[in-house]
C-alpha cells in the first residue's frame, strides 16, 4: 500500500488535442480502495482526462502516478497491464465478435481470492451467458453495458475508470447500474467515475471533483458538494437531488 493512501494521483497534467489545450493543470488523487466522481458539464474536460489516465492522449507536462508509479508515457496496454481497467464512453465493444468473445479478449489472470473469471461474470450477469454466442451489436444499450463492464472487470484491475456508465440506458437500467456499481465499491475496489447523472455519481462517490474549462475548481467530499448549490448550478448545471434511474416529467 502506498504510504499516503493515493493509488491514483495526477500532477499539474496538461493535455493537448493537436494546438487544442483542453487540461490545463489538472491535479487530483483516488485514495486507495475509494470512489472518486469527476462532475462537470460538456466539454470540459472529463473524457480528456480519462484518457490522458490510460494514455490514449498523453499530457504534454505534468505527472500521472499509480501506487507512486509514473505511468504518464506508458502505451496503454502497459497501463492496463498495471491495474487499470477502463469503462469507455459509448461502451465501445467489439462488434464483429461474440459476446464471449468480447469477454475473452480482456481477460487478464489474478490470484486474488475475489478475482472475476469468466465463471462469476456468468453468474453476476446471466444474461450474458444466455447471449453469449450473439454478436455485441445485437444485444440492447444496458446488455452492451453490463458487456462492457464485464469486460473490464475480467482485466482484474485494481483502479477502474468509468466514462459516463449510464448515459443512454433506460431508467430501470441504471437502477442496475448503480447496484453493480455499489457492489464493486463495497468489494473495496477502487473507482474514478465521470457522470452526467449526478444522483447516481453522488450515491456512490466518496469525493467530489469538479472541473471546468480544463480546471478543478472546486473539490470535495460527497457531503460538501452535495451542500453546496452554488457549485451544482453554476458549474454543473442540475441539483443533485433527482433519485437514480426516475424518470423525469414530461414538460
Amino acid at each position: 500500500m502506498v504510504a499516503n493512501g493515493a493509488l491514483l494521483e495526477l500532477d499539474d497534467i496538461h493535455t493537448y488535442y493537436g494546438e487544442s489545450y483542453v487540461l490545463q493543470g489538472v491535479s487530483l488523487k483516488a485514495q486507495e480502495g475509494s470512489v472518486v466522481a469527476l462532475l462537470g458539464r460538456n466539454g470540459m474536460g472529463k473524457t480528456t482526462t480519462i484518457r490522458s489516465i490510460v494514455g490514449f492522449t498523453p499530457p504534454r507536462r505534468g505527472d500521472i502516478r499509480l501506487r507512486g508509479r509514473t505511468i504518464s508515457g506508458l502505451q496503454p496496454f502497459q497501463i492496463v497491464g498495471l491495474g487499470v481497467g477502463l469503462i469507455p464512453q459509448g461502451r465501445r465493444i467489439f462488434p464483429s465478435l461474440s459476446v464471449e468473445e468480447n469477454l475473452r479478449v480482456a481477460m487478464r489472470a489474478s490470484k486474488g481470492a475475489r478475482s472475476w473469471t469468466l465463471e462469476r461474470v456468468y453468474d453476476r450477469f446471466p444474461i450474458l451467458k444466455e447471449r453469449a454466442r450473439n454478436r455485441g451489436t445485437s444485444l440492447s444499450g444496458g446488455e452492451q453495458q453490463m458487456l462492457a463492464i464485464s469486460r473490464a472487470l475480467l482485466t482484474n484491475a485494481e483502479l477502474l475508470l468509468l466514462d459516463e456508465p449510464s448515459e443512454g440506458l433506460a431508467p430501470l437500467v441504471v437502477r442496475n447500474i448503480a447496484e453493480i456499481m455499489e457492489e464493486l465499491k463495497t468489494e473495496g475496489l477502487s473507482m474514478l467515475l465521470v457522470e452526467q447523472n449526478i444522483a447516481l455519481a453522488t450515491r456512490l462517490a466518496d469525493y467530489v471533483y469538479v472541473i471546468s474549462d480544463g480546471r478543478i475548481i472546486w473539490e470535495g467530499d460527497t457531503a460538501a458538494f452535495l451542500a453546496n448549490r452554488y457549485v451544482q448550478e453554476q458549474h454543473i448545471g442540475v441539483a443533485a437531488e433527482q433519485e437514480v434511474g426516475r424518470e423525469t416529467d414530461p414538460a
